[in-house]
């Protein structure tokens, strides 16, 4: 028997269902109860990234009456997050308001907020399943999502695969970014592991896993050799160990609890027999979570966080590319319209002073109110409850110059969320492969066509421009290092040329760093210790410097000139015994330092 097209939705209908109720329960549960060896998570280093300057000082405010509802109605759901105040400046409230920069774009939005990734997953799902079914506007789920973008791999691989069975057309794309968290998604723990990271062997760290925030730690644990313990049902002396949150403000909350389980031990993955009750001493959350443990317990500080890490988390659109297509002026309205709230708030305290209401008003948090958001926005200093003075919030809004040195569209530039979306889904398909095998590239989950015909009609001012390109003092040296890495790239054998085996470790290299933090770059070159140690020397100065103009050449705005700096050492600090090959193939390095300069 047949099975009539309504009988066929329904049963897709109900697969989905299952197959989001799934992986919803792996994103709440965690992966299935099997001891798994500690590893060192393979995060890159991440690149500092630089804001370009507002120029929307003159944009008015927008009105609060009812705006342009003989519009068909745009719904975007997405987290509680300060990095969306150019939205909510553009929309003039929940629903868009008459005067706003939205309705001026001819855009009747909606913004909703919606914390769980699942619920946001569905959303999408059910607008694709009623526009398969012939509906141009859906009034189910969702037009748009927003998520953080470097758990794009894991948000869209499981969703796209179901999509899929809808048509080739109806899958999720990002088409752009209205900011960027700067500093309110952290790592919070004890002040020693600050000073000494590898003090963390044996901590234990609250957080929603495999989320944006516990990216934050895996790229901190990557930078300093240290292990995480990807089986949250067993306990690692010797590795960082982990709690599963249901949010960002359940991981707080546990904090404050002073929650503890009892597990069994593990080394190298094998249990000891023993057993030992752990209590969490870390956090991975944002704002209000980071506020919540200041204020509510204190004792933690911020280990590392997005003011560090500052390309690693953009605030990206998502959409499906099917109504995407077939309402293009719309799509690009409401990316112009965010992309002119994000100036308006860069260049006018009125404007994030009214984004701030609107936040207040969308949001619906406990106990906060307008001037919270706009604390939190800016970032603050603040005595927690045992006295101690702690980093709080932090984010950043984008306006268009922004969005285009995000997704690579600025000559010279390299893609920045391109690095950041495939450096941290590699770091969950390695260690949860049972949950993510392999995901989709990333120019099959992105469309920058909007922005760019954007960008042809209204070009971004030069000086917008020209400020959005870092800017670095070759003369400061690096006081704060947060990462240090060797690289073993292939060179000729006594020379400062490249072999031909350097391209992937090179292509590495530069993929890692366009993901990371820190102000300034410094190449540290060595050899092993045959041969003159004179010559050795300036071979060492010669491959460092062989790397700095590759860096340069292909990325010239994330690479401009003073960012990298060169040290030669030769055969100094060897890291193996010269006595043997393998030893002396180990010597031959270049080691990246990334971090903040002196001020």
């Amino acid at each position: 028997m047949k099975i009539k097209p309504v009988g066929k939705a329904i049963i897709l209908i109900l697969v989905i269902g299952v197959v989001f109720g799934i992986v919803r329960a792996f994103n709440l549960l965690g992966p299935p109860a099997i001891d798994k060896n500690s590893v060192v998570p393979t995060a890159g280093n991440l690149n500092d990234r630089t804001e370009a300057s507002g120029t929307g000082a003159n944009i008015p405010l927008p009105g609060t009456g009812a705006g342009c509802s003989d519009k068909p109605e745009v719904r975007l759901l997405g987290y509680a997050w300060n990095a969306q105040m150019g939205i909510h400046f553009a929309n003039g409230g929940p629903q868009a308001t008459r005067g706003s920069l939205m309705c001026n774009h001819g855009v009747n939005f909606k913004f909703a907020r919606q914390d769980d990734n699942g619920k946001l997953q569905e959303a999408l799902t059910a607008f694709a399943t009623q526009l398969s079914q012939g509906s141009p506007n859906p009034d189910k789920g969702s037009h748009f999502v927003t998520i953080m973008g470097d758990g794009a791999a894991a948000f869209l691989k499981p969703l796209n695969d179901t999509l899929k069975r809808l048509g080739p057309d109806y899958t999720a794309k990002i088409v752009g970014a209205a900011g960027y968290s700067h500093g309110e998604d952290k790592l919070m723990g004890p002040a020693t592991w600050k000073v000494d990271p590898s003090s963390s062997r044996g901590g234990l760290v609250a957080g929603v896993l495999r989320d944006g925030d516990w990216n934050i730690a895996q790229k901190w644990l990557a930078d300093n050799g240290l292990r995480t313990n990807p089986d949250e049902k067993t306990y690692d002396p010797d590795a960082l160990n982990w709690v599963n949150a249901n949010d960002y403000i359940d991981a707080a909350q546990k904090y404050v609890a002073g929650y503890h389980e009892v597990r069994p031990v593990v080394r190298n993955g094998k249990r000891t027999g023993e057993t030992k009750d752990i209590a969490v001493n870390g956090v991975v959350t944002w704002t209000p979570g980071d506020v919540t443990v200041a204020e509510k317990r204190g004792g933690l500080v911020s280990i590392v966080s997005t003011k560090e890490y500052s390309s690693q988390m953009p605030c990206v659109i998502i959409g499906i590319d099917k109504w995407m297509k077939g309402n293009r002026s719309t799509v690009e309205g409401m990316l112009q319209a965010i992309a002119e709230g994000g100036d308006a708030v860069k260049s006018n305290p009125a404007a994030l002073k009214r984004a701030s209401e609107i936040a207040n008003d969308v949001y619906h948090e406990n106990g906060t109110d307008p001037s919270y958001w706009e604390r939190y926005f800016k970032g603050a200093q603040q005595q927690d409850k045992t006295g101690v003075t702690v980093d709080l919030g932090g984010s950043s809004v984008n306006n268009l110059a922004d969005m285009l040195l995000t997704f690579g569209l600025v000559p010279g530039s390299a893609n920045l969320f391109g690095a950041t979306y495939s450096v941290f889904g590699d770091i969950v398909a390695a260690q949860y492969p049972e949950l993510l095998k392999g995901y989709y590239p990333v120019d099959q989950i992105t469309d920058t066509s909007y922005l760019q015909d954007i960008a042809r009609q209204s070009k971004p001012t030069e000086t917008a421009m020209t400020n959005a390109k870092p800017v670095f003092n070759p003369t400061k040296r690096i006081e704060t290092p947060t990462s240090r890495k060797a690289w073993h790239i292939n060179f000729d054998s006594g020379r400062a040329s490249f072999s031909s085996g350097a391209s992937r470790q090179l292509g590495m290299l530069r993929r890692d760093l366009l993901v990371a933090s820190g102000a300034a770059v410094e190449i540290h070159g060595y050899t092993d210790n045959q041969g003159d140690q004179n010559a050795n020397l300036k071979l060492s100065e010669d491959r460092a410097f062989a790397v700095q103009k590759w860096m340069e050449k292909a990325a010239p705005v994330n690479f401009p000139k003073g960012r990298i700096r060169i040290f030669e050492h030769g055969a100094q600090n060897p890291v193996a015994s010269n006595s043997t090959p393998q030893g002396r193939a180990e010597n031959r390095r270049v080691e990246i330092v990334i971090g903040a300069t002196s001020r």
